[in-house]
C-alpha cells in the first residue's frame, strides 16, 4: 500500500470556513484539497492503494482510504467540501477513536504525533524534503509512506519526531515543489519502479 501524510500547519479545524476562499480564510485547503485528488486520482482512474492522512492544525487527522472512498472529484472546491462535512461531525471523534464521516473518510482526534506514529507502524517513511538525499538513489520500500508538509516547513519538533521514527529525509529534484504536485511525482516514481519499468 502507498500512504501519504500531509501535515495542514494552518488548516482549519472546524468547518465555519467558507468555500470561497481556500487560499486565504481556510489556512491554503486549496493546497491540501489538491494533495488529496492527487494521491487518489489519475486519469480515467482511481488509485484504490492508497491511504492518505491529512493533519489538521495538529488537532485532527482525517483518513482517506482508497479501497472505501466514494464520490472523489478533481475540483479542490468539492474536496474542501468533504473536509468541511468531516469537520461537521468532529464531536463523534472522541478521544482517538474514529468516526466514519462518509465512505472512506474518518475523522479522529490525532495530531501529527499520533499519526506519524499510526503511519510508521504500517510501512517505511520517507520524509519529502528539498534538502534530502535524491529519491532515484535507492529503490522504492515495499510500504512506503511518503511524509509532506503543506506551504510551511516542519517545525523543529516534527523533525524530531521524524528523526526518532528513522524516516529517511528524500528530494525529488533540485527546485522545491507544491505538495501535490510532489504526490503526482512521487505516483509516478511507484508506477514505474523508480523509474525503472515503463
Amino acid at each position: 500500500m502507498r500512504q501519504f501524510v500531509v501535515i495542514g500547519h494552518e488548516a482549519p479545524t472546524t468547518p465555519d470556513f467558507p468555500l470561497e476562499d481556500l487560499p486565504g480564510a481556510a489556512g491554503r485547503l486549496d493546497l491540501l484539497s489538491r494533495s488529496i485528488t492527487a494521491a487518489f486520482l489519475r486519469s480515467h482512474g482511481f488509485r484504490k492503494d492508497v491511504r492518505f492522512r491529512l493533519v489538521l492544525g495538529d488537532e485532527f487527522t482525517l483518513r482517506f482510504e482508497g479501497r472505501e472512498l466514494q464520490g472523489l472529484n478533481p475540483d479542490e472546491r468539492s474536496t474542501a467540501a468533504r473536509v468541511r462535512s468531516a469537520l461537521q461531525q468532529r464531536e463523534g471523534a472522541i478521544g482517538h477513536q474514529a468516526v466514519e464521516t462518509s465512505p472512506g473518510i474518518y475523522l479522529s482526534r490525532r495530531g501529527v504525533e499520533a499519526a506519524l506514529r499510526d503511519a510508521a507502524e504500517e510501512g517505511t517513511l520517507l520524509q519529502l524534503h528539498e534538502d534530502g538525499a535524491p529519491i532515484v538513489e535507492s529503490a522504492p520500500p515495499e510500504d512506503p509512506v511518503f511524509v509532506l508538509s503543506d506551504h510551511r516547513d516542519f517545525t523543529e519538533e516534527e523533525q524530531a519526531l521524524l528523526d526518532e521514527l528513522d524516516a529517511e529525509r528524500v528530494s525529488l529534484g533540485p527546485n522545491a515543489i507544491h505538495a501535490d504536485h510532489a504526490i503526482s511525482v512521487v505516483q509516478n516514481y511507484l508506477d514505474t519502479d523508480g523509474y525503472e519499468q515503463y
